[in-house]
């Protein structure tokens, strides 16, 4: 299939676009690189002993590395330096991102595969004073925002009324909350639900996921040719379960 996908586009593109795609150039040199933060547990996260990652997407990039025949090579990056990674070519894609219109305006999308809700976060203690949403959007309060993520816009949506603190990788959003510095932060839900496991001072604000958002990796806008290759690939992945099995095997489920 991958093979027939591959010469389609040979077929119907003419061959001066299809020798420019990042498709070829990945296909001739035998490479795929791939963009990844390293901190969003579980989708990727990086082992500091070994240099190596793992996750749920760690695992979608391996899968399409074999598919394609290639090997892959991780290239670190951060929240604030991902999409420019895309734009200056240092990487052919990107680990999935949240989908935003900011983004939209210099990188492209593939199609999603996940899709979560927006939680909030604070200190179990201090729970039964931030019970809500609204508790949290309060002149006195802090919330912690991690530089270059989608969460930071959504804070601003979200809590006006707060102050918000931004903080740079690698240092993260929830540490603000943990160490008193912040009252709050907010992530996905997926991420969520993890962090209160691995801190259980950490709890969840429980109005329920808002402002539910899709995951999608980032490619080249102008690059029709490998979009539309990974877009085909995902959509025969999800046909055949590979999608289903990893939300399975990291405990998660897509909204």
């Amino acid at each position: 299939m991958k093979k027939l996908i591959y010469f389609i586009l040979i077929l119907l593109l003419p061959f001066s676009v299809y020798a420019d795609s990042q498709l070829n150039k990945i296909l001739s040199s035998g490479e795929l690189k791939v963009g990844t933060t390293g901190d969003w547990d579980p989708m990727t996260m990086k082992d500091p002993a070994t240099n190596k990652y793992k996750g749920f997407d760690i695992d979608v990039m391996n899968e399409l590395a074999k598919d394609m025949g290639v090997k892959i090579t991780f290239v670190p990056t951060e929240w604030k330096t991902i999409v420019s990674g895309i734009t200056s070519n240092r990487y052919h894609l990107s680990t999935s991102v949240t989908k935003t219109a900011k983004r939209a305006l210099v990188a492209g999308f593939t199609n999603s595969y996940y899709k979560y809700g927006t939680v909030p976060l604070v200190l179990k203690k201090n729970l039964n004073k931030f019970s809500t949403w609204e508790s949290l959007n309060d002149n006195n309060v802090t919330i912690a925002t991690t530089l270059g993520t989608s969460q930071e816009a959504k804070a601003k949506e979200f809590f006006p009324k707060s102050k918000l603190q931004s903080v740079e990788a690698p240092a993260r959003d929830f540490q603000e909350v943990l160490a008193g510095r912040a009252d709050g932060h907010i992530t996905s839900s997926t991420e969520a639900n993890k962090l209160v496991i691995k801190y259980p001072q950490l709890a969840i604000v429980p109005d329920g996921g808002k402002n539910p958002a899709v995951l999608a990796m980032m490619v080249d806008q102008s690059d029709q040719v490998w979009l539309n290759y990974v877009n085909q690939w995902i959509e025969i992945k999800k046909a055949s379960g590979f999608f289903d099995d990893l939300l399975n095997k990291y405990n998660l489920k897509s909204l």
